[in-house]
């Protein structure tokens, strides 16, 4: 009866572990992730309306400005109608050691975004041409970038156009963990005038600005890599100690042959000293 009720109440605990892991096995979404999403937090469930406003909170709960989230060649204001090429990257978080590397949820409050490395999310059966997330494909990109359109509205006078980037930069192990990280960009966009639409692009980034340049593979090049031979580099070489032989030279020549100090100097060198020296008399 004993060993009966030992066995039983291991795998009651078996059962319970099993329990609570299976909500983080769910909230892995390297296939998309938008719209309104429940998580598990410290202080219970937590409800969401947006990931791209809120933030990735089932991998943590608070933004890490160590994640640095850049958009480039965003303009200073938008014209209507115009389509405009936009690349977002994630730069920071832990080293990838899965598949999946990264995934973003974005949200704009006019126009609509597309891409071919993302996709709307969909809500209540029907795409949300507003919000755009990662694919399955796109998450495991090593760099952690995708190139995303977003179409100001065809009307003038709809005033400013906002969005909400959340980018989240993962382990890859497909289990959220507080070894993954997350940042938000968020930024307006005014309705342009011709002289502001005539400034360009930009870059937008939030985060510390700590982003270091990748290591190089190796610190030293082959002589034969760098497009020189061998025998052209010992005749540069040869060539720049000739260059030092004929300083040493001249300097030698200077010091000694037209010296008047000099007891070894010339007849004529003396004749001309004397000459010159009786003119200045």
């Amino acid at each position: 009866m004993h060993k009966t009720s030992r066995k039983y109440r291991t795998t009651l605990l078996a059962m319970v572990g099993l329990l609570l892991l299976l909500p983080s096995l769910a909230s892995s979404y390297h296939g998309g992730i938008g719209g309104s999403q429940s998580h598990q937090g410290s202080t219970g469930q937590v409800d969401i309306d947006d990931v791209a406003k809120s933030g990735c909170l089932c991998h943590n709960e608070v933004a890490d400005n160590s994640v640095q989230v850049i958009l480039d060649d965003v303009p200073y204001a938008w014209a209507a109608g115009e389509t405009y090429t936009l690349v977002l990257q994630l730069i920071g978080g832990p080293e990838a050691t899965g598949t999946y590397t990264a995934g973003f949820s974005m949200r704009a409050s006019l126009g609509s975004l597309a891409s071919d490395e993302a996709q709307n999310w969909e809500i209540d059966g029907a795409l949300d041409p507003q919000s755009l997330t990662h694919t399955e494909a796109s998450a495991a990109n090593a760099d952690r970038s995708w190139t995303l359109e977003w179409t100001a509205p065809t009307e003038a006078g709809a005033g400013p156009a906002n969005f909400w980037i959340a980018g989240n930069s993962v382990n890859g192990d497909q289990i959220p963990g507080v070894e993954d990280r997350w940042n938000q960009l968020n930024f307006a966009l005014t309705e342009g005038d011709e002289s502001s639409v005539a400034m360009g692009t930009r870059t937008l980034f939030a985060g510390d600005g700590n982003v270091a340049p990748p290591e190089p593979a190796h610190h030293g090049v082959d002589l034969h890599h760098m497009g020189a031979k061998l025998r052209a580099h010992w005749l540069g070489l040869l060539g720049f100690g000739a260059v030092i032989g004929v300083i040493i030279f001249a300097g030698l020549l200077l010091r000694y042959g037209f010296s008047t100090s000099y007891k070894g100097r010339s007849n004529q060198l003396r004749l001309r000293y004397k000459l010159n020296r009786r003119g200045d008399q």
